[in-house]
């Protein structure tokens, strides 16, 4: 930290956003207060008695520390540095922060033997001012599927986020442009999964941050247009265990998939309504979870099927993973993370049995009924009905997200009058949302 005269302590709120402060070096071991009923706050900055916020009890502080080896380069200037904090409440780990539910799933996997490795997937749209105080995407008619240079990037805005973040040491896989005009699919590397979830969140920051530098924006918001593809989540994790050793891979199995791999996949696809609100947290995301989409609507898996909720890349060995679909840019990474893996660790120690894998063609016929929910109030109710799930994720936490989102859902009906499962993008969602997301 001795280059730098300020660090820029951030850390993940209920609705997934980047809260913190800068504090100079000098203080900065010292860590910060923030009101604890920043919990309690919506989108539109109302706030409610949610369970954990201490709203009516005073409105204390919850504070923010971290580990000065974390400290990184910021993008914003070289003497600036950024870290991801970790929130304490009266002395012990605050229940309800999201970095500390992955930290509780860690352990979990850490009592098993196990250590989970994590990488995540980012889409998002380019967006460009409307000329009327709004904004449209980005005006990118070259763009193709997997397009690179200047075709899909005239500007050289996706240049500059690459290398950004890679000065920050955030360590961005790869980046092409997604299915539709100014949209980019950007992939980060795959690592211990409280570090890549780290990772993942600061990079969705300076990735915003960089852009508004060039007169645009990004959204990572699940459906932000009608008519085009919406922009998912994919969050692929595996086990390594004690020798070091990638526990997913099991050389003598026909599909080179282990016991442990299917128990994981059993759990996720049994609590995959469970697991729709925390991994799917807006109005806006139902749009996006459609049947007949490349999403995770439905609660299955299939090897290396993109119309799966859960696909099982081809590649074996070290590489062998799960890679869920299920979530859009809206999601809370660490909150996200650690709900897979917690559901991921119920299917093994409570014996589920995996069930068989999507082999039809995904689009007209699946192998399931079960789907993840036609709304966010529905699957708040598939949240609560969890209990197992909501006792893994932590009950306190869960308490709180429901009782935030419901509110959410409470003024999203205010606003339009009713909602329509799978209907248009409405302009509640764009002014609720896209600032944000």
């Amino acid at each position: 930290m001795t280059n730098h005269d300020r660090i820029r302590v951030l850390w993940p709120d209920h609705l997934g956003l980047a809260r913190g402060k800068y504090l100079p070096l000098h203080l900065a071991d010292r860590g910060t207060g923030h009101c604890i009923s920043t919990f309690a706050l919506g989108y539109d900055r109302s706030l409610i008695p949610a369970p954990g916020a201490y709203l009516l009890e005073g409105l204390p502080d919850v504070v923010a520390t971290f580990d000065p080896d974390d400290v990184r380069p910021s993008w914003e200037d070289d003497a600036t540095g950024v870290v991801v904090g970790h929130l304490d409440f009266r002395g012990q780990p605050y229940p309800v922060s999201a970095r500390g539910a992955l930290q509780r799933a860690i352990a979990a996997w850490a009592e098993l033997g196990y250590a989970p490795k994590v990488g995540i997937e980012f889409e998002a749209y380019v967006l460009q001012p409307d000329g009327q105080g709004g904004w449209e995407r980005w005006h990118t008619p070259r763009s193709f599927v997997y397009g690179t240079g200047r075709l899909a990037d005239p500007t050289g805005l996706i240049d500059d986020i690459t290398r950004t973040a890679w000065g920050c040491g955030l360590p961005l896989e790869s980046i092409n442009a997604e299915y539709d005009e100014s949209q980019f699919e950007l992939t980060l590397e795959y690592d211990e999964a409280l570090k890549a979830a780290d990772e993942a969140f600061l990079f969705r920051v300076l990735a915003r941050e960089v852009a508004l530098g060039h007169g645009l924006d990004i959204t990572f918001l699940g459906k932000p247009f009608a008519g085009v593809a919406g922009s998912g989540v994919h969050v692929n994790f595996s086990l390594v265990d004690a020798e070091g050793g990638n526990a997913f891979h099991d050389e003598s199995a026909a599909d080179g998939l282990s016991a442990l791999t299917k128990g994981c996949l059993a759990g996720v696809v049994a609590h995959h309504q469970g697991l729709t609100a925390l991994c799917a947290p807006t109005v806006n995301a139902y749009r996006r979870l459609q049947p007949g989409e490349l999403n995770g609507y439905w609660a299955n898996w299939g090897h290396d099927h993109r119309c799966a909720a859960n696909r099982v890349p081809e590649a074996r060995g070290s590489a062998t993973r799960i890679e869920n679909r299920l979530s859009d840019g809206a999601v809370n990474i660490h909150l996200g993370v650690a709900a897979l893996l917690q559901a991921a660790r119920l299917g093994v120690v409570d014996g589920l049995a995996c069930p068989e894998p999507l082999t039809a063609d995904g689009f007209e016929e699946v192998n399931t009924e079960v789907a993840s929910a036609p709304s966010l109030a529905v699957a708040l109710e598939h949240l609560q009905a969890d209990a197992a799930l909501v006792a893994a994720v932590g009950d306190d936490l869960c308490q709180n997200f429901i009782a935030n989102k419901q509110a959410e859902w409470e003024r999203y009906l205010a606003a339009v009058g009713e909602d329509t499962p799978g209907g248009e993008v409405t302009q509640w969602e764009l002014e609720e949302y896209l600032m944000y997301h």
